[in-house]
């Protein structure tokens, strides 16, 4: 069966994010395969209109991989019918008002998160969105990444028992940008451009919980500026007001507790930027971006605290390497066949802009419990919200 192509309306493309993995990665990969497979065997093409403020930009990014269109006039891309998804890879401040114009003129939505500063707005979307009958989805990548998918291959085949707790480490040292240029962009610092940690991570580390382990009942969050004063990219001093680290305890459903440091401000020394620590009755895993290790109870040596005498085991080889047992494609360009597939053929979709708030809601607790130094419950955010 023949389709007519998908148009996508990319919004940000110049920036890191949305070149390398919604664009590069993603959408001409499935473009260069020749479209999105779909159910009945056949495939639907997609095309992309490049989006943004600079013309320049646009133009070498369009002349680099062949691609006819792009614009720097939202609107126009929005009134013309030829675009079905409008795609948002902006930086946050800049959303919520562009997704509104595109629910307004009923395209599908695809954004990247947080969808928007406040809670109050992201609901706003859900129900702009719910209301107007438009398909929309929120990026959940982390969800696709190897080391995850074996973790939740772990968690669904009962290997954990009763789970009791996760323990989170993400980071690594961003530079100030004097010395060395910072691997970052500045906006990533300043509070009043939607910069700081927690409004990046929280919501990434919503979804995975989430979805992993079961929904967030509570935080207890510190949110910090370790260094104060950043170089930006024009070699300009300033001053870094949004937080660059944060240590949170999280409850979930079931009484389990997850325990997540994030920071700009630290040193690697772990085999990977994120690991996840998941310890169960039964068993343990330590997941990260591609790899996860797993000790069963059956393998559990048997510690004895004894300061007076140097440790002579070596606990990293009671450990085994979960198996791929699968092929793991970009996840990026796997959420964004899901998405496709959502909007031509109506296939199942959970990753919505209720989820999406869902994740706003949780740094927005975070930086409360911060600012009060109190725990901060969250009630049920149901499709009625």
């Amino acid at each position: 069966m023949a389709h007519d192509p998908i148009g996508i309306i990319m919004n940000g493309v110049t920036g890191r994010m949305g070149y390398r993995q919604h664009l590069l990665r993603s959408v001409l990969a499935i473009r260069q395969a020749g479209g999105v497979l779909l159910a009945d065997g056949s495939r639907v093409q997609v095309e992309p209109l490049l989006v943004g403020r600079s013309e320049s930009k646009l133009a070498e990014i369009a002349k680099q991989h062949d691609i006819p269109d792009w614009t720097t006039d939202l609107d126009a891309a929005l009134s013309d019918p030829r675009w079905q998804i409008y795609g948002d890879f902006q930086i946050t401040s800049a959303r919520v008002a562009a997704i509104k114009q595109a629910i307004a003129a009923g395209k599908a939505i695809y954004t990247e998160k947080p969808t928007a500063g406040t809670l109050d707005e992201a609901l706003e979307l859900a129900a702009l969105a719910r209301s107007a009958g438009v398909k929309n989805g929120v990026v959940h990548d982390k969800l696709y990444l190897p080391g995850l998918r074996k973790l939740a291959r772990l968690v669904e085949s009962g290997f954990f028992g009763r789970i009791l707790s996760i323990r989170g480490e993400f980071g690594y040292w961003v530079f100030e940008g004097d010395w060395q240029p910072a691997q970052r962009p500045s906006w990533n610092y300043r509070a009043e451009d939607g910069g700081g940690i927690v409004a990046d991570m929280f919501p990434h580390w919503n979804y995975v919980l989430e979805n992993l382990f079961g929904p967030v009942e509570a935080v207890y969050a510190r949110a910090v500026t370790h260094v104060p004063t950043r170089v930006d990219e024009a070699g300009q001093e300033y001053p870094a007001t949004a937080d660059d680290a944060a240590y949170a305890v999280f409850e979930l459903a079931g009484g389990v507790l997850a325990q997540i440091n994030s920071s700009w401000a630290v040193r690697v020394n772990r085999k990977e930027l994120v690991e996840f620590q998941v310890d169960g009755t039964h068993g343990s895993a330590v997941a990260g971006l591609f790899g996860c290790r797993a000790q069963h109870r059956t393998a559990t040596p048997k510690p004895v605290w004894n300061p007076d005498l140097a440790e002579t085991h070596d606990y990293f080889t009671d450990w085994a390497e979960v198996p791929d047992n699968d092929t793991f494609d970009n996840g990026f360009r796997t959420q964004w066949e899901q998405f496709v597939r959502h909007v031509a053929e109506d296939a199942p979709y959970s990753y919505d802009l209720l989820a999406g708030a869902r994740g706003v809601r949780l740094a927005e607790a975070g930086l409360e419990s911060s600012r009060t130094g109190r725990r901060i419950e969250l009630p049920a955010l149901g499709k009625d919200a």
